[in-house]
């Protein structure tokens, strides 16, 4: 039997007026972008977090560290490739990615195809193997209130 593994991520960035917003991938037009050390894509982070963990490789700052020059304001879909690339090396394959973003502003509905393109392409995977979802926290908690977006994905791995 082939081996199957299941991984978890999990990230939040509060929102700071003058900086772009990076979702999935793709820039949203919104007066606040997400604060972090790179673009502060928590849709990616959470994803490289589920990816490198199905392969029981710990997590994206153990690989890409914040204290590292090379990552400040780099763009996420880079790490997603080469997390990719570290499951690969690892003998793994994708079997799905599911991730679900939750913020209260923008509205992402408009803009799921374009992110399940995106990351489909630089994960190259099938676009039916990648899930996205979006939800609001009915105005709780700092996602609810507009401080921050957070974002929960799940990834299945397997050796062929």
């Amino acid at each position: 039997m082939n081996k199957i593994r299941v991984g978890f991520g999990y990230d939040a960035h509060a929102l700071t007026p003058g900086r772009e917003l990076w979702l999935g991938g793709i820039r949203i037009e919104h007066p606040a972008g997400l604060q972090g050390h790179s673009d502060a894509d928590v849709l990616i982070h959470a994803i490289c977090d589920a990816l490198l963990g199905a392969a029981g490789m710990r997590d994206i700052g153990h690989h890409f560290p914040d204290t590292d020059g090379r990552y400040k304001d780099i763009d996420s879909k880079i790490l997603l490739g080469d997390t990719m690339k570290l499951v690969h090396e690892a003998g793994y394959e994708l079997g799905n990615m599911d991730a679900t973003v939750v913020a209260e502003q923008p509205k992402l509905n408009p803009h799921i195809y374009a992110m399940k393109t995106t990351l489909a392409e630089v994960m190259q995977a099938d676009p039916c193997d990648i899930s996205i979802k979006a939800t609001t926290t009915e105005r709780m908690g700092f996602t609810g209130r507009r401080e921050g977006i957070a974002a929960y994905a799940t990834a299945l791995v397997y050796m062929p």
